[in-house]
């Protein structure tokens, strides 16, 4: 009862607050007082060459913990973790396969071997996804299985207690109201994929690289993507054997078979893609190289100003760890992450002072939190959800920092899952604050969808409002394709490699725009009256309503 007690005394009052403006003064001033010195300062510090890219379950990953703790406890926010420091210890596994891994595709009486690396890599890795007698291979589609667009990849078939074969990528659309039309949905995610294949009993599933939807990428960008340590929490869903197979080597698995997988190229290229069983089998055994550790996330809380609504709570979240050392690109092997999110952790700092420092507070609470493993599939926010420092139920939204604008101070804002929420309708009215406008994903950068890439989808899918503001493209000294050009450059370039360093050009003004933005969305956010909720029919109300129901 309290709690609807509550939510009905928020809608009573939006009435008389409607009318008032979304950024009080005390967020303007707290706008006026960011500073790119500070941020600049903290970003050198987590983005230099001395923490080794800050790989989780490495020395960088701690020091760079240790280091944004120390930052809370310097604004004096009050730690968050269960144990009353601000570091909620993670634990994780970690695994690297070796060479020396047996993996055999076995038609009739011909046993064909295939080479780790060069033939293909492992999603997954570990003695769960050892499979030592041989099992039968079927080949599901794309892997799919989506009730909303009446689409079934796996209907007729059997497949418990085999390997699945699945194609990169999704049914090709036109229309928005198929698959999204032209904007791939989180159905064609790998992981997604693989999670479907388990639930139906699968033992392991292998993906093919599509040449509709990687047509330009080398088998050996592929390894580059997967030479880093394999990591999950320790306790996580189960897992199988999951890889990716070199599309020279693939071919082996449809031997014996009604279709080849050249027919199959052809289906997916005419939009006729079909399931259907294969005459082989499959054995693998792996070696690989494990660990079991810790990891942190950092957590600090800063209570509200108004004595009911400080019992809720916006989250502010940033990733620190990024890839750690790997395959060298002319001569450096240090990835240092620095855009990708040793400025966005600063740019929550900058946020966090900025509060902090305000003569009252806002009226709810908030939660500073950085997150580990983002990179190894949001490992530090679900563990955070599954273990959170406040109650999910009265955690109203929250809002995430994965980069900060670098090119050029800009026009408008992009809000990455504003549609989903009325924390939409906030951004609205911060941006007309602002005298910016809000923009929707440019086309070709919408690929898969952006909402699942990152740690606001881990809040979603527990339920709590979640979005990441981005700059737009309205740029204030470059034209739109100029900025463009820029990015898409910097995303080829720079992404996931050691040139995403501090030797790269930055546009200062840019990124203390971009902090600015974000203080004052969040600012507004812990301020308003209005309770945040979901869309109606949003996927994501469920669990919001098991949360709100179990008290959690």
């Amino acid at each position: 009862m309290p709690r609807y007690a509550l939510m009905l005394l928020q809608l009573l009052l939006v009435a008389p607050c409607h009318a008032q403006q979304a950024l009080s003064p005390r967020v303007r001033m707290a706008m006026e007082s960011v500073s790119i010195e500070r941020i600049w300062s903290h970003t050198e510090y987590l983005g230099n060459d001395r923490l080794m890219g800050r790989a989780v379950g490495t020395a960088g990953a701690d020091t760079a913990a240790q280091y944004l703790a120390d930052q809370l406890r310097h604004l004096k926010i009050r730690p968050g973790a269960e144990d009353g420091s601000y570091l909620q210890r993670v634990p994780l596994h970690g695994s690297h396969a070796l060479s020396g891994s047996l993996l055999q595709v076995i038609v009739a009486d011909t046993v064909y071997q295939l080479e780790l690396v060069q033939d293909y890599l492992l999603y997954d890795t570990g003695d769960y996804t050892i499979i030592p007698q041989p099992v039968p291979i079927v080949f599901v589609g794309y892997g799919i299985i989506a009730p909303e667009y009446d689409y079934d990849d796996y209907q007729d078939l059997q497949v418990e207690g085999a390997v699945v074969v699945f194609l990169s990528g999704e049914p090709y659309s036109e229309v928005t109201d198929y698959f999204k039309g032209v904007r791939p949905t989180v159905h064609s995610i790998p992981g997604m994929k693989q999670r479907q294949a388990l639930s139906r009993g699968a033992v392991g599933s292998i993906m093919i690289p599509s040449y509709r939807e990687h047509g330009g990428r080398t088998w050996s960008e592929w390894r580059d993507m997967f030479a880093f340590e394999h990591v999950t929490l320790l306790y996580g869903e189960p897992a199988n054997l999951t890889m990716l197979v070199n599309p020279a080597r693939a071919s082996v698995f449809f031997e014996g078979a009604s279709y080849s997988l050249g027919d199959v190229y052809e289906m997916d290229l005419n939009y006729e893609m079909r399931s259907f069983p294969l005459e082989t089998q499959l054995r693998f055994v792996g070696r690989f190289r494990e660990r079991e550790f810790f990891s942190s996330n950092v957590i600090g809380v800063l209570p509200g100003s108004d004595p009911i609504l400080r019992n809720e709570y916006v989250i502010v979240s940033a990733h620190y760890d990024h890839l750690g050392v790997g395959p060298p690109v002319l001569a450096d092997s240090i990835y240092n992450g620095v855009v990708d999110n040793a400025l966005g952790c600063s740019g929550v700092l900058e946020i966090a002072r900025g509060i902090a420092a305000m003569p009252e507070p806002p009226r709810r609470s908030l939660v500073f939190l950085f997150v580990t493993g983002e990179e190894k599939g949001m490992l530090g926010s679900r563990f955070y959800l599954d273990h959170p420092a406040v109650p999910l139920h009265r955690t109203m939204a929250a809002v995430n920092v994965d980069g900060l604008a670098i090119v050029d101070t800009f026009r408008d804002i992009i809000g990455v899952g504003a549609e989903l929420s009325t924390l939409g309708e906030l951004l609205q009215t911060v941006a007309g604050e602002l005298d910016m406008t809000v923009s929707q994903i440019p086309l070709m950068f919408q690929g898969l969808d952006p909402f699942a890439l990152s740690d606001q989808f881990a809040f979603a899918q527990a339920g709590i409002p979640a979005i990441l503001l981005m700059e737009g493209i309205q740029f204030k000294n470059l034209s739109s394709e100029a900025g463009i050009e820029i990015f898409v450059n910097w995303g080829r370039l720079r992404y996931h490699t050691p040139f995403d360093d501090l030797e790269q050009p930055f546009n200062r003004a840019a990124v203390r725009q971009h902090v600015q933005v974000l203080l004052a969305y969040v600012g507004a956010l812990a301020d308003t009256f209005r309770p945040v909720q979901w869309v109606s029919q949003s996927r994501y109300n469920v669990a919001r309503l098991r949360s709100i129901i179990e008290s959690r």
